[in-house]
């Protein structure tokens, strides 16, 4: 069996943090080696480098980006296909509408916010905006990312598939995506 790579390309340290936990281990099944690639600490030459050499390698990727304010995913896909030159199959280009922080929360069942600290109940974390979720940390967290390692301890996945559309999306396209 030949020696496989796969390179995750994110966009921060909430990404890599959520990545991590949640979609990594979904590829560490399948691939001998994955990486989590923060793109967006990159100049626009290093990644079309690195792109280059994950090829040569006869390595995978994955790249996920934001929609953020474009129309349509067409729209973002060509945007980026600009940005990237070495960029070059689509399929592996994952377009996301999320605020990272209501994935975060879309894994919590009632038993996570219970232990957690959390008193609301969520059906749907869609529109949790960055700034409602750092309205819920409790405050016996020092910090924004101690509250969502927490989190992560206690993510439901099966609960997360159901309360965020986007996570909902993302999950089923890695799932796509993973060679068996």
């Amino acid at each position: 069996m030949a020696y496989r790579m796969l390179f995750i390309f994110l966009e921060g340290d909430d990404d890599e943090r959520f990545f991590d936990r949640i979609i990594k281990p979904m590829y560490e099944r399948i691939y001998n080696c994955v990486e989590l690639v923060k793109y967006s600490e990159m100049k626009k030459q290093k990644v079309n480098n690195f792109l280059q050499s994950i090829k040569a390698m006869r390595a995978e990727y994955l790249f996920v980006f934001d929609l953020d304010e474009s129309p349509c995913v067409t729209a973002k896909k060509k945007r980026i296909a600009s940005k990237f030159a070495k960029l070059s199959e689509d399929h592996r280009i994952l377009i996301v509408c999320k605020e990272i922080e209501s994935w975060y929360l879309a894994g919590l069942n009632d038993e996570g916010c219970r232990q957690i600290g959390i008193q609301k109940r969520f059906d749907n974390t869609d529109r949790i905006s960055k700034e409602q979720f750092n309205g819920m940390m409790p405050r016996k967290f020092a910090s924004r990312v101690d509250f969502m390692q927490e989190i992560m301890k206690v993510f439901d996945r099966e609960t997360a598939l159901t309360r965020n559309t986007s996570l909902g999306y993302l999950m089923r396209k890695c799932e796509e995506i993973a060679p068996r």
